[in-house]
């Protein structure tokens, strides 16, 4: 018990940045959907990311043949072969992709009398788009991580894995990137249909909360920046120009289209589809209805029907 613990201590002293990636990812995604889909969607991507890892290190399946090494085996937690931390971080870059994409296409809502609370319709999230979107942003952020975590050594990473046969892409193969499109596409689909068993809502103090949409992809930029900012510590320029490359235009596009589709949930409130009926005059609607003609309702009222 005791050698657990030490292992436990020592994983978060040699992954401290990890660590804080992952409380970000707690408090943003209790704060979306409350604690019972977090804990689901925290054991269905680690276990869908410790499994792909496990079978990549054994026979190179989804992600192409690599290994690790195992030079921290006995200072931070491993499960078979594979570091718990690695693994872990497939949780929150999958929640951070997949919000960034319920944001670029769909509109927020008005979740409160404040302009400033608002959420995103929860169902519409699980639609093909989104989803699709999602795992596009979670392979892109994989392009910019992976070939700085090859170069661990250069940095406070640590060298803690290699591909035996390299890669095209700054040592990387094109397969590693087909592997994380696998593996995203699988997280989000078992989720989508794992969770439709728990009750949506968030806890009652997320709803005071300003600007909930943005906590995940704001975690989407974090480890983006702190991946763009090592590859500069690194001296990895062309590495780091494709990834400004990559996403300069992109994050432009993204910060027009979410600023039009925000202005739209400015206008909305959360129960647009639920709004009050138009109230008829009494000179349109007779009280005894006889001598009026037939009004067609602008809008049906379902609590009404």
């Amino acid at each position: 018990m005791d050698s657990f613990v030490q292992l436990v201590v020592g994983t978060v002293v040699l992954r401290p940045y990890v660590v804080a990636f992952l409380l970000l990812y707690l408090f943003a995604a209790v704060a979306d959907m409350g604690w019972r889909r977090t804990l689901l969607f925290t054991v269905v991507a680690w276990s869908v990311a410790f499994t792909a890892e496990s079978l990549s290190i054994r026979f190179g399946v989804p992600f192409g043949l690599y290994h690790y090494l195992p030079t921290t085996a006995g200072r931070e937690l491993w499960i078979a072969g594979v570091p718990f931390m690695d693994s872990l971080s497939f949780v929150f870059l999958a929640y951070a992709s997949w919000t960034v994409a319920s944001l670029a296409l769909l509109r927020p809502l008005r979740d409160g009398e404040s302009r400033w609370a608002l959420s995103l319709p929860h169902r519409d999230r699980f639609g093909a788009p989104v989803l699709l979107l999602a795992v596009v942003f979670f392979v892109l952020i994989d392009v910019v991580v992976d070939p700085i975590a090859v170069r661990g050594d250069r940095w406070f990473l640590g060298q803690i894995f290699y591909y035996p046969e390299g890669g095209v892409y700054f040592g990387v193969p094109v397969s590693n990137f087909v592997g994380w499109g696998v593996v995203g596409s699988a997280i989000l689909i078992l989720f989508a249909l794992l969770e439709r068993s728990i009750r949506p809502g968030a806890p009652a103090w997320a709803a005071r909360l300003p600007l909930r949409p943005l906590y995940g992809p704001g975690l989407y930029y974090i480890v983006l920046a702190f991946a763009l900012t090592v590859t500069w510590f690194i001296g990895e320029q062309t590495l780091l120009l494709v990834g400004l490359f990559i996403y300069g235009p992109l994050t432009t596009c993204l910060a027009v289209t979410i600023t039009a589709r925000w202005r739209e949930g400015q206008r909305s409130s959360r129960g647009h589809l639920e709004r009050v009926p138009v109230v008829l005059s009494a000179r349109d609607a007779p009280a005894n209805g006889r001598g009026s003609l037939p009004v067609e309702p602008v809008w049906r009222d379902p609590h009404l029907e």
